[in-house]
């Protein structure tokens, strides 16, 4: 072969293989460009970290792990529950708000969402900023109790009661600022009438005094309640329910004697830091609300009292924005601060 065949030869060899070279690094590209798409579509792509805002045990934490363990079905990842205590939850709800791993949700309360902002003077979060609201999951009813000696068979009859003995009859709670605290302030606002409010350090004391007779009334979650009502050595007069509870169906709520709109429940919701991808948010709340409402988390919450619900994003929104409003004047109104203020 002479040189100007052999340079013509080279030519083609060196074009075909330049052709080769091109074709092969695209296909690359492509395949990276996929898998790089196929990852982000695979969201979650590791365990999730649902964050409780409350010591372990209660109800948040059964609630919790109902939805958790649901949610994990069909999630693709694991979901697990870590409770982080402390300062009424506003610990846990800075840390997740500051949260940009796309994998930490948190566990919403009335007391972290609806309440907290009134009661403290400054906190390190914005509950309607940020925060994206997934789906509310539960409702846990409140109980108003008296003890089994006062002369009142109906709330109609503890409210004449109580105006004929302003300032003389003592209600019971787990501390300043607690569920049972607001929801008693609730119903002192809704009736109008004026009993003296005795905060304890926990649920436990408060009972021990009430079923004692140290003191007349108090609101609690249905869970640490029902045994003693069953037992005759509570009586409950009213719950905080907008329909009766299946477990006290004679028991008649707060509305059904008088007081319309009246609805005083715990509730606990799932929420994302608002800077978590909306597709993510979307992936969410189809999943949450699925979870919510399937048969098993509804038997697990039913055995604790619990209402399970599962509405939409939007829904949930606006459920926060009622209960803010509703809680403001309560607590302007009482004047609760958190202890130690």
């Amino acid at each position: 072969m002479n040189d100007k065949n052999q340079n013509a030869f080279s030519n083609v060899i060196d074009h075909s293989l330049t052709r080769r070279q091109l074709l092969l690094t695209s296909a690359a590209s492509a395949l990276t460009l996929s898998a790089g798409f196929a990852q982000a579509d695979a969201w979650p792509n590791k365990p999730l970290r649902l964050v409780v805002p409350f010591a372990p045990g209660g109800s948040s934490e059964i609630v919790a792990r109902a939805l958790a363990g649901e949610m994990a079905k069909t999630m693709g990842q694991n979901v697990f529950v870590e409770n982080k205590p402390g300062g009424a939850g506003n610990i846990a709800m800075q840390e997740v708000a500051n949260s940009t791993d796309e994998h930490t949700l948190i566990l919403g309360h009335i007391g972290t969402l609806a309440v907290n902002q009134y009661i403290f003077p400054k906190l390190p979060y914005d509950p309607n900023k940020d925060f994206t609201p997934i789906t509310l999951i539960a409702k846990v009813p409140s109980l108003y109790v008296v003890h089994p000696d006062l002369p009142v068979k109906n709330l109609k009859e503890f409210v004449a009661y109580a105006k004929s003995k302003p300032g003389q009859l003592n209600y019971g709670s787990a501390g300043n600022g607690s569920a049972g605290h607001l929801a008693f302030e609730y119903l002192k606002m809704a009736t109008e009438t004026f009993m003296l409010h005795v905060p304890y350090r926990g649920t436990g004391p408060m009972l021990t005094d009430l079923i004692a007779g140290r003191l007349q009334a108090a609101a609690v979650g249905a869970p640490a309640l029902l045994q003693f009502i069953k037992a005759g050595r509570l009586r409950c007069i009213a719950t905080g329910t907008s329909t009766r509870l299946p477990q006290l169906p004679d028991v008649p709520t707060v509305a059904e004697q008088g007081y319309k709109g009246f609805e005083m429940t715990q509730w606990y919701g799932l929420l994302a830091p608002s800077k978590m991808a909306k597709a993510n948010i979307d992936k969410l709340e189809k999943e949450a609300m699925v979870a919510a409402r399937s048969k098993l988390v509804h038997d697990k919450l039913s055995q604790d009292t619990a209402l399970a619900v599962g509405d939409t994003r939007a829904e949930f929104e606006a459920f926060i924005k009622l209960e803010q409003a509703r809680w403001k004047p309560v607590i302007a109104r009482a004047q609760i601060k958190p202890d130690g203020l």
